[in-house]
């Protein structure tokens, strides 16, 4: 899929990652804020895994989620994948 295709994906409340991606476990997700939100306009947040990448990864990473900006290379692009 291309970025098009994994945006459509997320508004469809899908999660997405890239398969280029060397954090394995990583996805994408769109929040739409509801009454009890501090934010006001939908963002995409990305979820680490469950299980730390690798032996030096901060623990503080596991099953975190944290705002998500596309950079040049991941809108351009064409290994997004649909994530269950």
């Amino acid at each position: 899929m291309d970025f098009g295709d994994a945006i459509r994906a997320l508004k469809l409340r899908g999660k997405v990652a890239r398969e280029g991606w060397n954090g394995k476990g990583l996805s994408l997700e769109l929040q739409v804020p509801d009454s009890f939100s501090k934010m006001t306009l939908p963002y995409i947040y990305m979820n680490y895994p469950s299980t730390p990448a690798s032996k030096t990864a901060p623990k503080n990473h596991i099953n975190a989620r944290v705002p998500w900006l596309a950079s040049q290379t991941d809108m351009l692009a064409e290994d997004w994948i649909i994530v269950e």
